[in-house]
């Protein structure tokens, strides 16, 4: 068994998940708080991935990202960066069709923050990013914790987008989504099952723990 495609998986899983955490808590905290006519807009552009087929993302991906195209030919002259076919492809592909999973929880925390909280918080002469990191985000810890996990699990599992913008690259762009598709194609069943148990084992292990210790928030997020 290669366990390339497992070890790439966890690595773009484990970057992806960062750069969603920093990439999401300011824009669901403008969302939780903002009353902008533009809000709806951004909510619907956000929420995009759950409905649409990842084909579909993946597609408009690779017309964006491809050095033929104004914006793929600007990456690369400009700042020699070649997105599509790369793993660094795949981390902003991954980025953007994860971005609900992190970004819905977390407003869904802040927004159940009494207003009275931040209140208090600045009448005792706490700054707007004192009162988000020291008052608000450990409030929101199980809020957090559910963005977290649903955006890691979320981006192990994916196929259609990573395959659309990173083909299928032996240790460079083939996750184990794509290795298990790849051992069917060859009817290499033990391989494919294999490599599925293992990421449905870890998988598996990373949700109960959620439950186990924040279940009632993990399940709130789906009503």
């Amino acid at each position: 068994m290669n366990w390339e495609p497992l070890i790439l998986t966890f690595k773009l899983a484990v970057l992806t998940t960062f750069i969603l955490l920093v990439v999401a808590l300011p824009l669901a905290r403008w969302l939780s708080t903002t009353k902008a006519k533009i809000k709806p807009v951004i909510e619907t552009l956000v929420s995009m991935p759950l409905v649409l087929p990842p084909t579909v993302l993946g597609f408009y991906f690779l017309m964006a990202f491809s050095p033929n195209n104004f914006f793929g030919n600007w990456l690369n002259e400009w700042l020699g960066v070649k997105l599509v076919f790369s793993f660094a492809g795949l981390t902003v592909a991954s980025v953007l069709y994860s971005l609900p999973f992190m970004v819905h929880p977390l407003q869904s925390g802040l927004s159940s923050i009494p207003r009275s909280v931040t209140e208090a918080a600045y009448v005792m002469g706490k700054s707007t990013w004192e009162t988000f990191f020291k008052v608000q985000l450990p409030q929101i810890k199980p809020a957090l914790l559910t963005g977290i996990v649903l955006s890691f699990a979320h981006t192990v599992g994916e196929f259609g987008v990573v395959l659309m913008i990173g083909g299928n690259i032996p240790g460079k762009t083939k996750v184990a989504s794509i290795a298990i598709y790849d051992e069917v194609e060859a009817l290499n069943y033990d391989s494919a099952h294999l490599y599925s148990f293992i990421l449905f084992a870890i998988t598996f292990c990373i949700l109960l723990v959620v439950y186990l210790v924040n279940g009632n928030h993990f399940k709130s997020f789906y009503k």
